[in-house]
């Protein structure tokens, strides 16, 4: 063999060893630079920070997102973030850092002004650095008259903001308010556009409606077959027998009295109704009714990084509407319409079409970069630019995942993190593939999954309808409060049971209604601290310290009973033989438990049903297969009681929820001293003061007997130990302070 043959032959020996060696060292070091993260089923795809609905799409939104505020562990206003600014909780000293400083400063004359200041080192993932003009851009499209996103920013004290938004209002509005029973002649709309508009809404309300009807038979709850009769009833409406899609429609239309809006917000089967116009963009344009002015006086620009906003009085929950997210008016507005010395902000004033227009193209300067959603999935790069530091994690995917897939998936190895619903089945499931017997489920951590329990930002309930469960018609009077608190008291006895059975010890039963995560809940040493529904219709205690829990059950049933006598009914004894005039000897509660019991409050309500057969009273139970029946049933207000959660926001603010004017109340509470307590409570930044008016609130709640607080679970955050590196997880996360508050510095093994 010559020497140029012995050469070639060694050089090819030399490569095939090392494309051998970087074969195996591949297959035994895999590319390990992508985490995949569970969320729920059913993403729209509105990745907008403005115009995003669904929390999935919310969670998408934070991701590529930087807002103007930090809050830290507690909820509390970082208000030196820029520089940092370190706060303690449960014991250790947090160093917080964030995008954007604020101070706040009440003047002698009760306004307030907010001065907010971005730092100027935030760069956009397209490369164009983010100024304060972008922050402003942002605000004029929340206060557009024509916004319909769900931000509420147009509803605080902000000086001018009346003026601004006066004098203009959609063409959906202009014709919907006019109603369909015939055109009259106007100068805002032509009787072509008026008769446009209410096909396409007909036509979508019977697509809606259809999808309703799709879903329900898709689960099994209906057939195909069935007559709306006995389809509608399962979304809390009624349609006479015979009856199609159009009639239950017109029901649906009917019971929403013109409010199109709620409508299309309401969780629903399937597409929002205005998804389902085929030109809803035509009529949500601004159409000039009057006049207004050019800017909101209160909104004043004060350097390149920096602004004030001068409320007319002060407003407690104001301080919130300042986390603002920074997104880029060069992207999602035109640069060419921006001028703000001449009252120019990016869009023309009553048109946020091409705002709308990128809501599936997200840009912003946040930790990731969106990349595309495809087939239930949603694809991000980490930011090379991001202020904080490029990830440790390159990519991060988000994957619609069932609820049955959380604790499996990151098994198989789908999934790194999920959020699986935790109760003590799925504490079982992980310790056992963790190696563990179902008895040592309290171990959180182990070789395949590692568990991080939070307080659940929220609490579950108990609601019941006033309007439904009442005497002679009046739900304010002491005989229909009476009547209340009879079923309320015996569903309070029977909390303990039912969640320690469902939970464990990762759950508590709680008596007020508010989350215990918020600073105004009350304590057990608060003065005047007492068990929900404890007390007999003479205001004396039910229960003794040393009694059994069989002993307070009886006791429970002894109050109950003099409650009922109290309503007006007829009691024999120790049995009900008689309602009052509008009142009922059975009641019905719903509950959303996948038809299978599978929620934590039923056996609660399957104990006190026990219960109170003996003493001649029905509570009847509808465990829904699908959740959906659920909501629809008690936002409507079609059912008398129901079973389920809230959310809590960061602020414990009631109005929402309770006040007479709250667009969820579903209780349908309207109480004046209520009311007044609440706005009180937005009137001051004192906060033992606004706990003190808070817990007045919360008692008259109680003394209506609408609500039964339930039960403070924990969140689960479910990680793979595996594959990612759980030292680099957030330590002491809370509601407030989750995995993703520092997602930066996650890595992966």
């Amino acid at each position: 063999m010559n020497a140029k043959r012995l050469l070639a032959l060694l050089m090819a020996l030399v490569m095939v060893f090392a494309l051998s060696t970087t074969a195996l060292a591949a297959e035994e070091e895999p590319a390990n630079d992508t985490m995949v993260v569970s969320v729920e089923q059913g993403m729209e795809g509105k990745f907008s920070p403005f115009f995003y609905l669904s929390a999935n799409d919310g969670t998408v939104v934070d991701t590529f997102t930087v807002y103007t505020l930090t809050l830290d562990r507690v909820a509390g206003v970082v208000n030196e973030a820029i520089e940092g600014e370190t706060i303690p909780y449960n014991g250790t000293d947090y160093l917080y850092s964030g995008a954007g400083d604020v101070t706040v400063t009440e003047n002698d004359d009760g306004s307030v002004d907010y001065d907010l200041t971005i730092r100027d080192d935030l760069v956009f993932t397209d490369g164009v650095p983010a100024t304060i003009d972008d922050v402003i851009f942002g605000l004029y499209v929340y206060l557009d008259p024509t916004y319909d996103g769900n931000a509420t920013l147009y509803s605080c004290p902000i000086e001018g903001l009346e003026e601004y938004r006066s004098g203009m209002d959609t063409l959906f509005n202009l014709i919907a308010s006019a109603g369909k029973d015939g055109y009259t002649e106007n100068e805002y709309y032509t009787q072509e556009q008026y008769d446009a508009f209410w096909a396409d809404l007909e036509q979508a309300g019977i697509a809606f409606t259809q999808e309703i009807v799709d879903y329900l038979v898709d689960a099994g709850t209906v057939t195909a077959e069935d007559d709306m009769s006995v389809i509608a009833p399962n979304w809390g409406f009624e349609v006479a027998e015979g009856g199609t899609v159009e009639d239950f429609w017109h029901a649906i239309e009917e019971a929403y009295a013109g409010d199109y809006a709620t409508l299309s917000s309401t969780e629903t089967a399937g597409s929002s109704l205005f998804d389902l116009m085929e030109n809803y963009d035509e009529y949500a344009v601004g159409v000039e009714t009057g006049d207004s002015v050019p800017n909101i006086s209160g909104i004043q620009k004060t350097g390149d990084y920096s602004l004030r906003i001068h409320t007319t009085e002060l407003d407690a929950t104001m301080i919130y509407q300042m986390s603002l997210p920074i997104a880029p008016m060069h992207y999602y507005g035109d640069p060419d319409l921006y001028d703000y010395d001449n009252n120019m902000f990016g869009f023309e004033k009553g048109d946020l079409s091409i705002v709308k227009d990128k809501t599936t193209q997200p840009l912003g300067c946040g930790p990731y970069i969106f990349k595309e959603y495809s087939n239930g999935v949603v694809y991000m790069d980490a930011n090379p630019d991001y202020y904080k530091g490029e990830p440790l994690v390159k990519h991060l995917n988000y994957l619609e995942s069932t609820e049955d897939n959380k604790v499996s998936g990151i098994v198989a190895g789908t999934l790194d993190v999920s959020d699986p619903s935790y109760s003590t089945d799925t504490a079982k499931q992980i310790a056992v593939e963790n190696g563990f017997s179902e008895d040592e489920w309290e171990n959180f951590d182990g070789p395949v999954l590692t568990t991080k329990l939070i307080d659940y930002r929220g609490y579950g309930y108990i609601g019941i309808n006033p309007n439904n469960v009442n005497v002679g018609g009046e739900p304010a009077s002491d005989a229909s409060k009476a009547l209340r608190h009879a079923i309320a008291t015996v569903l309070a006895v029977y909390r303990d049971e039912a969640i320690d059975s469902y939970y464990g010890a990762t759950a508590s039963v709680i008596n007020y209604p508010i989350s215990n995560t918020s600073w105004a809940a009350p304590q057990t040493t608060d003065d005047g601290y007492q068990i929900a529904y404890s007390t007999d219709v003479n205001g004396d205690p039910i229960y003794t310290a040393d009694m059994t829990a069989d002993q307070k059950y009886e006791a429970a049933m002894q109050a109950a009973l003099g409650f009922f006598e109290a309503a007006g009914y007829t009691v024999e004894d120790g049995k009900l033989t008689a309602a009052p005039e509008g009142a009922k000897l059975s009641y019905q509660c719903v509950l959303g438990g996948n038809g299978q019991g599978d929620h934590p409050s039923f056996l609660l309500l399957k104990n006190a049903a026990e219960a109170f057969e003996k003493i001649g009273f029905t509570l009847d139970i509808m465990d829904y297969a699908n959740a959906n029946d659920l909501y629809a049933s008690y936002q409507t207000g079609a059912a008398d009681m129901w079973c389920a959660a809230w959310q809590a926001s960061s602020d414990p603010d009631m109005y929402q929820l309770y006040h007479s004017q709250g667009s969820t109340n579903y209780y349908q509470i309207a109480d004046p001293d209520l009311d007044e307590l609440i706005e009180a409570g937005r009137k001051s930044t004192d906060q033992a003061y606004r706990k003190s008016i808070y817990q007045a609130a919360m008692e008259i709640i109680m003394d209506w007997g609408v609500e039964i607080p339930i039960y403070q679970r924990s969140d689960c955050v479910l990680v793979s130990s595996e594959r990612v590196d759980v030292d680099t997880l957030p330590t002491d996360m809370t509601p407030y302070w989750g995995w993703m508050a520092e997602v930066e510095s996650i890595a992966l093994k």
